[in-house]
C-alpha cells in the first residue's frame, strides 16, 4: 500500500464518532506497550464496516485448501435491537436496521491455551512471525487443543486428521508476502492487518485513536484481534 494511500486511509478513520460499546462479551482495552523488536501480527475487524458478505470466508477456504463445510473463520450476525423496544430508526419492533456483524475466528493469543497444552509440540508459536500455527507432521489428533480453546475456534481438518485454526494465511499468502486472504477480498476496509509493535504501522495508529475491545479478555490469553465495536446513529 503507497504512503498516500495508507494516509488517506488513516485520516478517514480520525471522523468516525463516539463508540458505543457492542454487547460482544469483550473489554475495552488499550494497546499494551512492548519492548519486543519481533513483529507481533494482529488483525482488527471493524463492525461498522462489515455487511456480512461472506467473500472474506470463501477467500480464507480458498487459499487455505479447506475441505467442504470446513472453515477457519464464521461471521456471526447479531442484532442491536433491545427485545421488546421498536427501532429507533425505522419504528418497526422486528427489523435488521441493526444487524451487525461479528468474526469468530483464532483469536492468536499471546498466552495461547492451545499451545500450552498441546502434548506433542504441533500447535506452536511460529519463530519468525509470532502466529501461533500447526506443524501437521507432528499433530496426533488428540484435540487438548481444540478443549483448550476458550474461543471454540479450532477443529480437526477431516482430510488431513490434523487440527487447524486461522494463522492469519501464515503458510499460503504471508509466506509469499501477501495480506491474509481474508483482508485482501474485503472491499469494504472491514480487516485490518499489520504490525502491533511497529508504532508506525497502519494497524498500531488506528488503535490508537479507536475504541476497541478484545473478546474475553478477563481470561488473561491477549488476543491479538482486536474488534471496533458499532457506532450508534445519533449519539
Amino acid at each position: 500500500m503507497s504512503e498516500n494511500i495508507e494516509r488517506r486511509r488513516f485520516l478517514k478513520c480520525l471522523g468516525a464518532g463516539s463508540l458505543i460499546l457492542a454487547p460482544l462479551g469483550c473489554t475495552s482495552v488499550k494497546e499494551e506497550t512492548t519492548d519486543s523488536n519481533k513483529p507481533r501480527y494482529g488483525m482488527v475487524f471493524d463492525q461498522n464496516k462489515c455487511v456480512g458478505c461472506g467473500e472474506c470466508k470463501e477467500a480464507c477456504n480458498k487459499a487455505n485448501n479447506l475441505p467442504e463445510g470446513k472453515s477457519r473463520m464464521l461471521l456471526e450476525q447479531q442484532s442491536g435491537g433491545v427485545e421488546g423496544q421498536v427501532c429507533p430508526h425505522c419504528g418497526k419492533s422486528s427489523c435488521d436496521c441493526q444487524r451487525k456483524y461479528v468474526r469468530v475466528s483464532c483469536q492468536q493469543c499471546q498466552n495461547a491455551p492451545c499451545v500450552t497444552v498441546c502434548p506433542t509440540g504441533a500447535a506452536h508459536r511460529d519463530p519468525e512471525t509470532g502466529i501461533v500455527t500447526m506443524d501437521a507432521s507432528k499433530c496426533a489428533g488428540c484435540k487438548y487443543c481444540i478443549a483448550a480453546c476458550p474461543y471454540d475456534a479450532r477443529y480437526i481438518n477431516k482430510e488431513t486428521d490434523v487440527a487447524d485454526n486461522c494463522d492469519f494465511c501464515l503458510h499460503s499468502k504471508l509466506a509469499k508476502g501477501e495480506l491474509p486472504a481474508c483482508v485482501q477480498q474485503c472491499r469494504y476496509d472491514a480487516l485490518i492487518f499489520g504490525d502491533l509493535n511497529d508504532p508506525n504501522s497502519y494497524v498500531s495508529r488506528l488503535l490508537a485513536v479507536k475504541d476497541a475491545v478484545r473478546i474475553k479478555a478477563h481470561f488473561g490469553t491477549e488476543p491479538s484481534l482486536r474488534y471496533i465495536p458499532v457506532v450508534k446513529l445519533g449519539v
